[in-house]
């Protein structure tokens, strides 16, 4: 074996960790595939045998690398997650049949990154989220975080912190009870299929925020409160009727996929905590939606 061979063979066998890395930075699965094949063209291009922790040097550089790609969304002034308007961008979803998610999935959704997680990663700033990601979620030391976002290690660790009480505030850590989860899914379901108003806001937890991303050809919205997200059961009630609603995983928590001839119209995710709905999630792009294969989803 020669020496590209071997520094590919140890690149391989970090690639699902530095793709879980990027998945947490970017929220795109396409991106964080491109910002791991930079780590590796870095990787091919450096002087290998003076590293001497090469798990801990490719977690630091795909996270400068996806720092990068976050810095370049901002300066060609993207759309955030949320602006007073409305507008949503919702993270890729990682979507699994009942049988529960593939060793890939599995790495890719360690440390229970459910979608709610994802969002609000979303609302933070570059540096905000590397230093949160890289130590809180990959145990990175703060000495080695300060270099990359340009910082003291004491500066990085109030970044960190900073993200940490805004993650804590607005992403309820869900329940470990995913077959009661189902069951208010379901409940969900039924009462927007028949129109109850009144059994719609039983599920919903007072303070329920509802975001749906259409993408760029499509109307995004941004719900909050149970009365004013119940009120929206026409859309749910269309919803029900007019797809097929096919129960799946999203993100490993029980959520819905909408089929129209055989292909993905829409995914919901819900974020379920102390038996209410806390946050539903609905992806409509279409472009991102032809992406996903529901080839064996219903087993």
């Amino acid at each position: 074996m020669t020496g590209n061979e071997f520094l590919a063979e140890r690149f391989e066998e970090r690639r699902p960790q530095l793709r879980a890395v990027a998945y947490r930075m970017l929220g795109s699965l396409s991106e964080a595939d491109d910002a791991v094949q930079e780590a590796w063209l870095r990787l091919s291009r450096s002087d290998s045998a003076a590293i001497e922790n090469l798990g801990g040097w490719l977690t630091t550089v795909v996270g400068r690398v996806c720092l990068d790609m976050l810095r370049s969304r901002t300066a060609r002034r993207e759309e955030p997650l949320e602006e007073p308007g409305g507008q949503v961008r919702i993270p890729d979803p990682i979507i699994s049949g009942p049988g529960g998610p593939d060793p890939e999935q599995q790495v890719l959704l360690a440390d229970s990154v459910g979608l709610a997680l994802l969002v609000v990663l979303e609302t933070l700033g570059p540096a905000e989220r590397l230093a949160f990601v890289l130590h809180d979620l990959f145990a990175v030391p703060f000495d080695d975080i300060a270099p990359v976002i340009g910082r003291t290690p004491a500066a990085a660790r109030q970044l960190a912190s900073r993200a940490r009480r805004r993650v804590q505030a607005t992403a309820p850590t869900p329940g470990a009870d995913p077959a009661r989860h189902r069951q208010i899914v379901d409940a969900f379901l039924a009462a927007a299929r028949d129109g109850d108003l009144d059994g719609l806001v039983v599920l919903l937890d007072p303070d329920v925020v509802v975001r749906s991303d259409g993408g760029a050809l499509r109307p995004s919205a941004v719900h909050r409160g149970a009365t004013k997200v119940a009120s929206q059961a026409i859309m749910f009630t269309r919803f029900a009727q007019a797809l097929a609603p096919l129960p799946v995983l999203v993100n490993g928590a029980p959520g819905v996929i909408a089929l129209a001839n055989g292909r993905i119209a829409a995914i919901l995710s819900f974020t379920i905590a102390h038996d209410k709905i806390t946050a539903l999630d609905i992806l409509t792009d279409p472009e991102r939606l032809a992406r996903i294969d529901a080839t064996g989803l219903d087993g």
